[in-house]
């Protein structure tokens, strides 16, 4: 009888610890952000989880971090590029610093209708600029949020027109390109950081700042601006990240579930943007926002292109950066 006792206090003793050691086996994936959960990185990160433990039968559990908790984006992808973090969503102004030739994505008025943006990170351009990231930066592109146009918000009065922007202290990320956009245009454009942004428009030490609708509305930026102009210079683009060596180290069937869902979570992003964006206009309208479309938007492209691209082709990495993605826009 002790025999016996010994004997099934062993094999339960066996079993409890391959059953410890398959749950400590399931492999977690971490996944860095700027903005909070309920952004369009937010929608991105989350379907991206669900597709993940979803073709993984749960065997690789997806943990998120939004709103900068795993610091700020530059660091965040750093991390990636070390393999100390596996996966973060990362707007292309940071990326640029590492691989130039994104920078190029944020040239005023190349990318102008969401048909343009898809195009820019599918297919032929999809391929291009994953392959650039292998080979400069080190990581590689498991899908792209679409976060829509960046329309300039401001405190002081309603920008319809050049003339309206004129002496505006506008808050830009620290991107050249954007920079010379804005002063060409007239304004006063004040590099940030995004961690800074909303205590200094509450405090008016800029008079605004430019984001896509989502953003401008999970951010509370109505709650300090009065002013919102419907701007098509720019299309906000922020791809997901894994480090090339972490995707080259999982086995074929992880890789493939990775790789897989990151496509799903692009396709739903996309959605989720043409969607929500409305819905995020008409709540800041609510608040109080007033909504201006641009009377002379024809005047912000041409003096873009002719005051702005040609003096920055070096910093895209060549013009011919530029000229290959026009030629696959169709332009």
């Amino acid at each position: 009888m002790f025999k016996k006792m010994t004997m099934m206090v062993v094999c339960f003793c066996l079993l409890f610890g391959m059953m410890a050691g398959n749950a400590s086996a399931q492999r977690v994936i971490k996944v860095g952000m700027g903005d909070p959960i309920d952004s369009d990185q937010g929608a991105f990160a989350t379907r991206f989880k669900e597709a993940v433990e979803g073709l993984s039968n749960g065997e690789i559990k997806v943990e998120l971090f939004p709103g900068g908790a795993l610091g700020a984006e530059t660091e965040m992808l750093q991390n990636v590029r070390m393999g100390t973090l596996e996966v973060a969503i990362v707007a292309i102004g940071n990326m640029a610093p590492f691989v130039p030739q994104f920078a190029a994505l944020s040239y005023p008025y190349l990318i102008e209708t969401h048909y343009d943006a898809v195009k820019a990170t599918t297919g032929y351009l999809g391929n291009y600029w994953n392959e650039i990231s292998k080979e400069k930066g080190g990581f590689e592109i498991l899908g792209w949020t679409y976060s829509n146009f960046r329309y300039v918000t401001n405190s002081r009065r309603p920008v319809c027109n050049l003339a309206d922007l004129k002496d505006l202290k506008i808050r830009v990320p620290q991107n050249r390109v954007i920079l010379a956009a804005f002063t060409a245009w007239g304004a006063n454009p004040v590099p940030m950081a995004w961690a800074e942004t909303f205590t200094a428009l509450q405090q008016r030490v800029v008079d605004g700042q430019e984001n896509p609708y989502i953003v401008n509305y999970t951010m509370n930026f109505h709650e300090v601006q009065n002013y919102i102009t419907e701007t098509h210079y720019q299309y906000s683009l922020q791809p997901m990240i894994i480090g090339v060596n972490t995707l080259a180290n999982m086995d074929d069937e992880t890789r493939a579930i990775i790789t897989r869902a990151g496509i799903e979570a692009q396709q739903y992003g996309l959605l989720f943007q043409l969607l929500e964006a409305e819905n995020a206009k008409q709540a800041m309208q609510a608040k109080g926002v007033q909504v201006c479309e641009l009377e002379d938007e024809d005047e912000w492209r041409r003096i873009a292109m002719e005051k702005v691209w040609p003096q920055y082709y070096d910093f895209v990495g060549g013009k011919e950066v530029i000229d290959t993605m026009l030629k696959h826009l169709g332009k």
